[in-house]
């Protein structure tokens, strides 16, 4: 379950520094307008919204921008957009699974976008339905090991409740029931251990790998859909090597 996973973290880290922040701090304005909408403008009583406003200030987005757009999604301050969650489900090149998360206030912009890209990249979108059976809604956390011996990073997490943990070279993941993710998340914090990343996730149930060229052409239509201004999130069944994702990211640099 560590590929893709591990790999968007990977670019989130570089993305809040890069010169696309603009669009990023968009993307997350969205996310936390609908957090508001949908669970009330107090981050105490709203999971999901804690856990976006994390998100935005570990990008560096600013107080006053996280605090309009919290205020825009729960009704108290006007120009709140009309946007609703939708999840569009596809084929990569060579039989790829994906999962496309959007945000949108414009349903046939948007499907036209993610369609004109899928056809692109050799992929195509598929009926509702057609993939999303081979993904499970799970609590997702990774921690850089850093002070931590993994071996206790395994112990505390199955401690507080969580289902796995894979322990790689330079990041320990642990995943959860969505029901317990809270909890898990928690516990870490209260032994000192802070996540690098922590949301709720739709994780593959089984992994397929494929050759490096034909990995290559997936993770750039997953690239070219994740840069579309709607789309907040693509999942999908690829394991993607080590190796492999660093000789990615270099040659993209």
């Amino acid at each position: 379950m560590s590929g893709h996973s591990k790999w968007s973290t990977i670019k989130r880290k570089k993305g809040a520094a890069d010169a696309k922040r603009g669009q990023l701090f968009t993307k997350l304005g969205r996310e936390l307008a609908i957090a508001a909408r949908e669970g009330g403008p107090d981050p105490d009583a709203n999971f999901k919204l804690r856990l976006v406003m994390e998100k935005a200030r570990a990008a560096n987005m600013p107080k006053d921008t996280i605090e309009r757009a919290i205020r825009r999604g729960a009704g108290l301050e006007k120009g709140e957009e009309n946007l609703e969650a939708v999840m569009y489900e596809g084929y990569g090149p060579h039989g790829v699974a994906l999962l496309v998360q959007v945000l949108t206030d414009n349903r046939n912009r948007t499907v036209a976008e993610v369609r004109r890209t899928f056809n692109r990249h050799g992929g195509n979108m598929g009926e509702t339905g057609c993939v999303a059976w081979l993904f499970e809604p799970k609590g997702y956390l990774t921690v850089e090991p850093n002070d931590h011996d993994p071996e206790q990073l395994f112990e505390m997490a199955v401690e507080a409740g969580a289902e796995d943990v894979i322990i790689g070279e330079d990041l320990v993941e642990i995943y959860t029931n969505p029901n317990d993710f809270s909890q898990v998340r928690d516990a870490l914090l209260a032994r000192g251990v802070s996540p690098e990343s922590a949301q709720l996730s739709m994780v593959p149930k089984s992994l397929m790998t494929l050759g490096e060229k034909e990995t290559f052409q997936v993770m750039a239509l997953i690239d070219t859909l994740e840069e579309l201004d709607d789309v907040q999130e693509v999942y999908s069944n690829l394991e993607i090597p080590d190796e492999i994702m660093l000789k990615y990211e270099q040659e993209r640099e």
